[in-house]
């Protein structure tokens, strides 16, 4: 007995001995195939940590753009199925009493996908349905547990995201633009050209087991993208398009567009057009066309894109009514879902480009100055219209047979097409063109903005440039710009001559707030000089208190602009983009706004008051904002007044000298008008002249066939003279007359009668 017992210890002995050599065995031999069957069961594998998208705030740190972080609900169906009684019913019932999920889609959901440990159910929920799951996850849990009972809520987490989200709605939309969903690329505005920037570095969490076989995590955490500092001020944005939804409500247009600049460094205080969109869901910018229109759009876009892409290689092309033969219903509505959200997106302030009218005749007498060709107190006589090239092209003033005898500063309060030709003549194609190249026409600014119009092919070159051409464009037809190249270069001419880059950027911060980049004025050139600045400051501020511009005053302050009303192509049609672009205070500008109003929805276009009453109440909203003080007192005003008042009855002074009667102060018109039905005579598209242009620094072009009256300088300016020298001064404007007559007979060019006689009766009046 003791035998067999000693034989069976012996047994177990070898046989434990042998079990432990093969587990030795197994783990020397077959350890990482074994580490690999438990890393299949563990949660080990990385993760992506999402970045948080950078801010963009305006010049004060209220926030335009920003991102708040969401969660996405994540469902285990391989957790909740490895103990279905306990888990199913319960975590089925916490989902449909917190979200509202069907019941009967949920059981399917999870049951259809036993064996996925990861499924992405829901996305962007907000923290506080988070809190609500994850408390009632909670109770019912403790409950269950304190009850006996199995049942658990398990397998629903939430995953971290981050949603873009703008405080403001469309305010700035076209400023700002808009980011994917998922935060990585923007979309027009700052989120496009600081994309860059904005965007961050995704971090991960990696998981892996040591050398215990113990799973270890590991965190990169992610870096979050820069803030973005834009120089746009909120208050001054929401000033400017409560003003552009008034005007669209009565009587609107088809375009209105408004640029706020600082005139001394170029920075964009507001941007806006009557395009604008919900930066949340700018998608829905499509909501506003209709199902019949999006199908016009969609046509004519497939028809394009059917034609671009055939050209290449059979060369066949579709008519319009062909399309449906090669695009399905609904691919056609894609093409003009496209082209309606490309519409409304657009930022007209930028992208569009047009024939700016009035304005620009600042940037031909400025150009004329610095060059010599005129003086400050030179005159010029305008009869209502100059031949040139075969046109009659028209002053606005053609009705009433012209303005008369004009000084350079009267020429701009008037807004006198015919004086603005006869010193673009004076200084010649290639002087003009320089200058026009200095104001920054016909080349991009450089703004830190996409979708910046290049209007190269638009502005024509002193080689391409006839005395039509040179006519036309001295007065801002037959050339196009865009609104911020407008408003760009008349910051440089009344800043005293500095052209600054526009731009809409201060700042770019880190994720701790302090700076990574400062986005400094930039200086381009000089343009003009300090005395020609003065000179242009002090004739519009003339313009806005006696001249055209009188609709743009804004009680207290000192407002000088220049009006304009340019005549759209086709001429036929008699539409308009009417204008203003003034800054205040007139002689040391803080603050400019431009304002174009394109083909205004009246009967009656050419009023330039359009864009002058929308400025007025822009400035009379901003410059109390801007901390920019009245320059008058009403106190003294009403004290002044008060004192000219007629004396009491009976207290009369009679021994006091009659004093001398002073000359009637000249009166202006005071709105930019054309008539209803007038023909101005400008081309649709510039002709090229039959005769050689041979353009000359000063003087005249020699083959232009046109030579411009003789100039006479009084030392008295005609806004000045006294019912005493009328009379000599019509003796001279008569002679003057004269010999102009006769410098145009020598140069070949041919004046009628009447127009001589016309010529001389304005004189005869005394003008």
């Amino acid at each position: 007995m003791q035998e067999k017992l000693a034989v069976t210890v012996i047994v177990i002995t070898l046989a434990l001995f042998a079990l432990i050599y093969v587990l030795y065995h197994i783990i020397t031999t077959k350890q990482d195939s074994y580490n690999q069957i438990v890393l299949s069961q563990q949660q080990y594998d990385s993760r992506v940590l999402p970045y948080r998208r950078g801010d963009i705030v305006d010049r004060n740190g209220t926030y335009l753009a920003t991102t708040e972080k969401v969660y996405n609900l994540i469902i285990d169906s391989k957790q909740i199925m490895s103990a279905e009684d306990d888990y199913l019913d319960a975590t089925v019932t916490a989902l449909v009493t917190v979200f509202g999920y069907d019941e009967t889609e949920m059981r399917n959901l999870i049951r259809d996908n036993s064996t996925k440990a990861y499924l992405r159910y829901a996305k962007q929920l907000s923290y506080d349905q988070k809190e609500a799951f994850e408390q009632y996850q909670s109770d019912t849990n403790k409950a269950n547990a304190k009850a006996d009972s199995k049942a658990r809520v398990k397998g629903v987490w939430f995953e971290d995201e981050f949603r873009r989200i703008y405080p403001y709605n469309s305010l700035a939309c076209n400023v700002i633009g808009f980011a994917t969903s998922d935060g990585g690329t923007g979309n027009g505005g700052i989120e496009q050209s600081y994309n860059d920037s904005l965007v961050g570095t995704n971090g991960r969490e990696y998981g892996y087991l040591n050398d215990d076989s113990n799973l270890e995590r590991v965190i990169k955490p992610a870096e979050n993208g820069n803030t973005v500092v834009s120089t746009i001020d909120v208050n001054i944005q929401n000033a400017v398009e409560k003003r552009i939804n008034e005007w669209m409500a009565d009587p609107g247009s088809e375009h209105i567009g408004v640029v706020v600049m600082n005139p001394n460094n170029g920075e964009v205080l507001a941007m806006a057009n009557n395009s604008m969109f919900d930066l949340n869901n700018p998608r829905s910018a499509a909501d506003s066309f209709s199902e019949e229109e999006l199908r016009e759009l969609g046509l004519k876009e497939a028809m394009q894109t059917y034609n671009r892409q055939h050209k290449k290689t059979d060369g066949s092309t579709i008519t319009i009514d062909q399309v449906p033969e090669h695009y399905s219903a609904d691919e056609i509505r894609s093409y003009g879902l496209q082209v309606a959200w490309n519409q409304k997106w657009r930022n007209y302030d930028i992208s569009d480009t047009y024939e700016p009218g009035s304005p620009s005749k600042i940037f031909t007498v400025a150009a004329a100055l610095e060059e010599g060709v005129i003086s400050p107190n030179d005159t010029f006589y305008c009869d209502g219209y100059q031949e040139v090239a075969g046109h009659q092209i028209k002053c606005t003033a053609y009705h009433k047979g012209g303005h008369g005898m004009l000084t350079v500063a009267e020429a701009l309060m008037v807004s006198c097409n015919d004086a603005m030709m006869q010193i673009a003549a004076k200084m010649g194609a290639t002087t003009f063109t320089r200058y026009m190249d200095a104001f920054g026409f016909g080349q991009k600014t450089g703004i830190d903005l996409p979708g910046e119009a290049d209007a190269r092919g638009l502005v024509r070159s002193a080689s391409e440039m006839n005395s039509a051409d040179l006519a036309t464009n001295s007065f801002g037809q037959n050339y196009n710009c865009s609104m911020i190249q407008m408003a760009a270069a008349y910051c440089s001419v009344v800043n005293g001559g500095s052209y600054y880059e526009p731009h809409v950027v201060k700042q770019i911060l880190n994720d701790q707030g302090s700076v990574v980049k400062e986005v400094k004025p930039k200086l381009v050139r000089e343009t003009v000089s300090e005395s020609t600045s003065s000179f242009i400051k002090d004739a519009l501020y003339r313009t806005v208190s006696e001249g055209t511009g009188k609709a743009a005053a804004v009680e207290g302050y000192e407002i000088a602009g220049k009006t304009g009303t340019a005549e759209k192509i086709p001429r036929s049609a008699k539409n308009y983009l009417l204008s203003f672009c003034g800054f205040a205070p007139a002689h040391d500008p803080q603050v400019l706004v431009y304002v174009t109003v394109d083909t205004p929805h009246v009967e009656d276009q050419p009023h330039s008051t359009y864009a002058s009453g929308v400025f007025s109440k822009i400035m009379g909203d901003i410059l109390p904002y801007l901390n920019v003080f009245p320059s008058v007192d009403f106190e003294q005003q009403q004290s002044e007044a008060a004192a000219q008042l007629p004396e009491a009855e009976g207290i009369t002074d009679n021994s006091s000298v009659t004093p001398e009667t002073e000359a009637e102060p000249k009166v202006y018109e005071t709105e930019e008008y054309i008539e209803p039905g007038a023909d101005s005579d400008l081309p649709e598209d510039v002709p090229e002249s039959t005769e050689t242009d041979e353009t000359g620094e000063s003087g005249t072009d020699a083959g232009s066939g046109y030579v411009p009256p003789a100039q006479t300088a009084s030392e008295t300016s005609a806004s000045e003279s006294s019912p005493e020298s009328s009379a000599a001064e019509s003796e001279s404007s008569t002679e003057a007359e004269r010999q102009t007559e006769s410098q145009t007979e020598s140069a070949g060019e041919s004046t009628s009668q009447a127009e001589r006689e016309t010529m001389s009766a304005t004189s005869s009046a005394g003008e």
